[in-house]
């Protein structure tokens, strides 16, 4: 159903690092990063969809944080949400629930949410 996901960041080094962690802890190999524009993009080994880019908002103008506005990540398995929460803390960001069934969504319904260093709220979830 998507395509890709663009998260707008005001510090491209920040949160390349801060990217970086999560997405190899969900095992996102690094499609391209270009600093000259900046930005950068990871996506799945064995598709060419779903890129998730980050980097400085096309029009020039300070990133914003949206209201109510949540990125979800799928994980392969609980050990994997634990993994990229982890990295998502041990790279500055600040946890907005931490991993744990969630059984008001579905029965196996396993998620963590954080927020990157700009703000911008994430969820990583595996749905077995």
């Amino acid at each position: 159903m998507l395509s890709h996901i663009f998260i707008g960041v005001t510090d491209f080094g920040r949160a390349f690092a801060f990217y970086s962690g999560v997405m190899e802890a969900l095992g996102q190999p690094l499609r391209f990063r270009d600093d000259a524009r900046p930005w950068a993009g990871w996506m799945p080994r064995d598709a060419p969809r779903p890129l998730l880019l980050v980097g400085a908002p096309f029009d020039g103008m300070p990133a914003t944080v949206g209201n109510g506005a949540m990125t979800a990540l799928l994980a392969p398995d609980r050990a994997t949400v634990d993994r990229a929460h982890a990295a998502a803390l041990a790279g500055g960001g600040t946890c907005e629930g931490r991993p744990a069934l969630r059984p008001e969504y579905h029965a196996n319904y396993y998620g963590a949410y954080f927020r990157d260093p700009d703000g911008n709220k994430l969820c990583v979830a595996c749905h077995d």
